[in-house]
């Protein structure tokens, strides 16, 4: 596996343009209160088992950091293994998600976060590894309004839950994104998926080797697609 390199990418602008402001209200974080307020929950941003879930995502700036984090601990303590830095790595990628109403902003998100990825791994497109991160972005970065809980077609926001059963295998458990906001009144609660009886999942995935995700990433699927 060719050499891993920086994990840096360069400062994103704060605003896009002030008509964007006035509409949508849209101010991006810098990166100093990122870090600042990552280091808040510093044990959590940097377990890479850890979700997040940042509801109006934008270009990425929180959890590109969040990103960023956790590979530096997959590095730490699975460097010496490309094998398991692989798979770790993207299972690291499996556990952020994001939602954002603007459709430009979606596609600079994953692709930002599949440019830290790529970079830390220095894989490529023709990769199986580059083509499942593209897939599992695709399906945690969602086009659609956090308000509404819906994508723009006014279906429900879904996502999937993945799971690392080691051995090279990936468990999927999709989850209305209603349905887990209703933790908030149980006391299970503990991760956004919450094991409890009511949060059953609206469909289960047999297990899944990196070659299988990135096969369900159709050759004409686009970053922009949302």
């Amino acid at each position: 596996m060719p050499e891993r390199y920086s994990l840096n990418l360069p400062p994103m602008s704060l605003i896009k343009s002030r008509k964007r402001v006035a509409d949508h209200g849209e101010v991006f974080t810098p990166a100093w209160m990122v870090d600042a307020m990552l280091d808040l929950v510093k044990d959590e941003s940097e377990r890479i088992d850890a979700r997040f879930l940042e509801p109006a995502c934008g270009s990425g700036n929180f959890i590109v950091k969040v990103l960023q984090r956790k590979l530096a601990v997959v590095e730490s303590k699975f460097g010496k293994s490309d094998f398991e830095t692989q798979h770790y790595a993207l299972f690291a990628l499996m556990c952020i998600y994001g939602i954002e109403l603007l459709v430009d902003n979606i596609a600079e998100c994953r692709e930002n976060m599949l440019e830290i990825f790529s970079g830390y791994l220095n894989i490529d497109e023709s990769d199986d590894l580059y083509c499942a991160a593209f897939y599992v972005l695709s399906q945690n970065l969602v086009h659609g309004d956090a308000l509404s809980m819906c994508v723009g077609s006014g279906e429900p926001i879904t996502f999937a839950e993945w799971g690392y059963l080691g051995k090279g295998k990936f468990q999927r458990r999709d989850f209305r994104f209603d349905t887990l906001t209703g933790m908030s009144s149980h006391t299970e609660q503990g991760s956004l998926f919450a094991k409890h009886e009511i949060f059953t999942p609206v469909k289960t995935y047999p297990p899944m080797t990196i070659r299988e995700l990135a096969s369900m990433t159709p050759d004409n699927t686009t970053k922009e697609a949302a």
